[in-house]
Order: structure tokens, then sequence, then C-alpha cells
């Protein structure tokens, strides 16, 4: 009795050994399993790849896009225009004003040009007159304020101290110099029968302006040409594609009317030198 005692003693410390150790490694186990599903959580999943339609689709609308931003490139624009129509105006306020980018300024510009030329056209007020007549009424009113102002209790004007900067004046007067001479040499070329294309044109457009001011004064052709400024470019952007097509039918047949012309006339014309002899 007394040996088995001791046996069944060491068998049951040799079970509670072996299930210790087994209940360690199960737990360690767990923990290794557990920090492998936290890491693989952890881990950014790869995001799906696109699918061909989609692929497709983006693809052909970007190829769409493109063709048709290069066949619009390749389009007709009067007179060679390859700019947009406010850069051909010369971009910043005045062409805004001309595009009726903000129609109050526009509106208002137009309705002061109506009015003067209502004031000297229709009703016959002569431009001295009216810059005297001006210059009294101001004059007058900003006279009696001032004096006026002390038994009124109020402030009396604030007038602005004007003065014209050179850099201004020196800038206006070159630009005016570059067109002028600009326009000489033209008009040198032009003379020496260089260029009988221009030439035809230069005096179409001569003609065309001495017929109109037969018809009307300067102040009407001024101020047709500002209405004109004012309504021709906002209409020719907004119908910019079918003018432009018309426009192509019309030079087409200029040219090839031009080519007629060239051939029976102008071909026996005798031209200048190429070259002005040097001396």
């Amino acid at each position: 009795m007394a040996e088995e005692q001791p046996r069944a003693a060491a068998e049951g410390g040799g079970e509670t050994l072996m299930e210790k150790i087994a209940d360690k490694l199960h737990i360690g186990g767990d923990g290794s399993s557990s920090d492998s599903d936290a890491d693989e959580r952890k881990q950014p999943k790869p995001s799906a790849p696109p699918a061909p339609a989609e692929v497709a689709t983006e693809s052909f609308v970007d190829s769409a896009a493109a063709a048709a931003a290069e066949a619009k490139a390749k389009m007709f624009r009067l007179f060679g225009r390859e700019e947009p129509i406010h850069k051909v105006l010369g971009g910043g306020k005045p062409a805004d004003v001309f595009l009726w980018r903000n129609r109050n300024i526009s509106a208002g510009v137009l309705g002061g040009a109506t009015a003067i030329w209502i004031l000297f056209e229709l009703l016959g007020y002569h431009l001295l007159t009216f810059v005297c007549h001006g210059l009294i009424f101001s004059l007058g009113l900003l006279f009696l304020w001032s004096n006026a102002s002390s038994f009124i209790n109020k402030s009396p004007p604030r007038i602005p101290e004007v003065i014209i900067p050179e850099d201004l004046v020196v800038n206006i007067a070159l630009s005016t110099r570059y067109e002028i001479n600009r326009a000489f040499a033209n008009l040198r070329q032009i003379a020496l029968g260089r260029d009988i294309k221009k030439f035809l044109i230069v005096i179409a457009g001569l003609w065309l302006l001495s017929v109109l001011g037969s018809c009307c004064n300067f102040l009407t052709l001024v101020y047709i040409v500002f209405v004109v400024l004012h309504t021709v470019p906002i209409l020719y952007e907004k119908y910019e594609d079918q003018i432009d097509s018309y426009g192509e039918k019309g030079w087409v047949e200029i040219k090839k009317q031009y080519a007629v012309f060239d051939a029976k006339v102008l071909s026996k014309v005798p031209r200048g030198p190429l070259k002005d002899k040097k001396h």
C-alpha cells in the first residue's frame, strides 16, 4: 500500500505536468493566431483593379475629347484668327466691355455714346459750346458749395488734384509714333507696286470710307463704329462656328474669283522691282 501511494502520486503529478504543458502550448497557439489575425487586419488590402469596361469607356471619352479639340483647332477662322475673340480685341477691360462681360458697364458706355450722338447730331449742339457750358455749370456749383458750406454746416467739397503722369504721356506718344511709322511703311510698300492684293484691299477700303463719309458726317460714322464694336463681337462669339462655316464658303468663292481676275488682269500688269536700287 505504501508503494502504491507514491506511484499514484507520481502518476498524478505526471498527468498534472502534462496538462500544464498542454495548456501553455494551447494558450501560445491562440495568441500567435490572434496576432496573425491582427496583422492581417492591419495590412492594407490591395484595391481591386478597374473593370475592363470602365477603362475602355474612359479611354474612349478622352480620345473623343482630344479629337474634338483637334478638329475645332483646325476649323476655318475668319481672318486667320488663332486666338479667342477676347484676346483679339486686346483683352482686359476694353474687351470685357465690347463682349458684355459686365452688362451694367457695357450698357452704360453704349447709353452714354448714344446720348452724346443725340445731343450733338439730332439736337444740333456743338462740341465747344457743350464743353464751355459743362465747365460753367461745374465751376459754379463747386464755387457755391465751397462758400455755402459754412452756412449749411456741411464739409466743403473735396476736389481731387489731377496730375497727368509723364510716363503715360510718353508711352502714348511712343505708341502713336510707332503706329504712324508702320502705316507710312505699308503705304510706301503699296505705292511701290510690290503687293497688288494689298493695293486693291486698301483702295477698296478707302472707297468704302468715302461712300460712308458722303452719307453721314464724322460723328455719325464714329457712333456707327462704336455700336458695331458693341454688337458684332458678342454676336460672333455666340454663333462662332456657324459664322466661320459660312465665312469659309465665302472665302473659297472669293479666292476662285480672285484667281480668275489675277489670270486675266493682274498678271498682265507690270510690277515694280523686288528690291530698292542702291545708289
